[in-house]
């Protein structure tokens, strides 16, 4: 079967192609993708090549497929999975295999699997790691989101506090404590808000920064103040650019506590050094945003960490108990990540979005890989519908959903959209 699909070949070498996938082996399994969201991950692959931990030395003479937020439907199951997987169901991949300390992952290190194609073949490793999950939902697009969703759970769960006089930590953000989500308003931190407004485990206190007023005021119009009073929490959105002591004020909104829990969602040195001047007694950093530069660095103040038992953690990806969660809870409805959503396009437009992503304003850039269609940002939608009549119905469709994506406005690109 043929398969057009993004190869990396190299540090900025992206291709699209066309080229016959193999026959499937007994312990491998034929799918069809159909969407794929970009990650900033993706980007970094790109630009690093074979540098990259998870992309293989060789990958010039034998590239890899790009993308690891995907999902679509089986389409032929071989012989050793037939009794557990279904042609025909949806599915969602954990790329984060964990397979005896090899970082392989989908998206990143295997010639026929990765999300931003139409047709893969799954590898039995990830079966074999209960990395093939089963999405039952009404939107292609929230399969693909499920992945992001499960690196903000991860977050949240890796994150611990310090039981002073015992050796001990408890697990998780301090149920009822203050947090601090900075560079908050990106995708990643939309989904943390969702998340810590709506898990089982939640601040009293969630103040979210970042120095764009517009992207605040997009996040507070999604994640309003009296939805998070409804869940107990205290919400505050603050714009930092211009205070002249950013660090006192946001220990201000605490009375001079300070924050138990921060999580850092840009890879800029004053900004991680701000969320280390923050933090409470036994308060815990989590360094989210990935550098490109493998010798990003700030500074930490150890004082801190001798007598005020400050610590600090990072994590990259979920795990798949994580993924699990994150389809469950959008399954329930209790969280949605639809918000993350700020542009949508087809496979043609992948190579240019994923090598220009730092440069492209907005959220999450939601790939649909069979289609033809350059990347297009929802508030662009009522201009381009002025002279294409897709888009003048995609415009009217996300009117009535507050500007935002919606499973209805999924099925009438892929019925009316241009095939690649």
């Amino acid at each position: 079967m043929k398969t057009k699909a993004v190869r990396l070949y190299g540090k900025q070498d992206l291709r699209l192609e066309e080229f016959e996938l193999p026959g499937i082996k007994d312990d491998e399994i034929l799918a069809h993708i159909v969407s794929d969201s970009i990650c900033m991950s993706s980007y970094k692959a790109a630009i690093q090549g074979k540098d990259h931990k998870r992309v293989p030395d060789d990958v010039a003479e034998n590239p890899v497929i790009i993308g690891h937020e995907f999902c679509g439907e089986l389409v032929e199951v071989g012989k050793k999975w037939r009794h557990t997987f279904k042609e025909g169901r949806k599915f969602s991949i954990q790329p984060a295999l964990n397979y005896k300390g090899s970082l392989d992952a989908p998206g990143y290190s295997f010639p026929y699997i990765g999300g931003d194609a139409t047709y893969i073949i799954i590898p039995g490793v990830v079966m074999e790691q209960d990395c093939l999950l089963a999405y039952h939902g009404d939107a292609y697009f929230k399969g693909s989101l499920a992945e992001p969703v499960s690196c903000i759970v991860g977050t949240f769960h890796a994150m611990y506090q310090v039981i002073q006089g015992k050796y001990e930590h408890q697990m998780g953000i301090k149920e009822g404590g203050n947090m601090a989500v900075l560079a908050g308003v990106g995708p990643m931190g939309l989904g943390a808000i969702d998340y810590a407004l709506h898990n089982p485990r939640r601040p009293g206190l969630l103040v979210v920064t970042d120095i764009d007023d517009a992207r605040l005021a997009r996040a507070a119009s999604i994640y309003t103040v009296e939805e998070a009073v409804k869940q107990g929490v205290v919400l505050q959105y603050v714009n930092t650019k211009d205070m002249e002591d950013p660090v006192a004020h946001l220990l201000d909104l605490t009375g001079g506590e300070g924050y138990n829990d921060v999580i850092v969602f840009a890879p800029v040195k004053a900004l991680v050094e701000q969320g280390d001047a923050i933090l409470a007694k036994g308060g815990c950093l989590n360094f989210f945003a990935g550098p490109s530069d493998s010798a990003f660095s700030a500074m930490f103040n150890f004082y801190n960490v001798h007598y005020g038992l400050t610590h600090i953690v990072g994590t990259s990806g979920g795990n798949t108990e994580d993924m699990k969660e994150s389809l469950d809870l959008m399954g329930k409805g209790i969280i949605d990540p639809v918000p993350m959503v700020t542009h949508i396009g087809g496979l043609d437009a992948v190579v240019d979005t994923t090598l220009n992503q730092p440069n492209i304003p907005g959220g999450k850039k939601l790939i649909y890989t069979n289609i033809s269609l350059e990347l297009t940002a929802l508030d662009d939608f009522e201009e381009k519908g002025k002279t294409d009549p897709l888009f003048a119905h995609l415009a009217g469709l996300a009117k009535g959903n507050n500007m935002l994506w919606s499973a209805d406005a999924e099925q009438y690109l892929l019925e009316h959209a241009k095939n690649i």
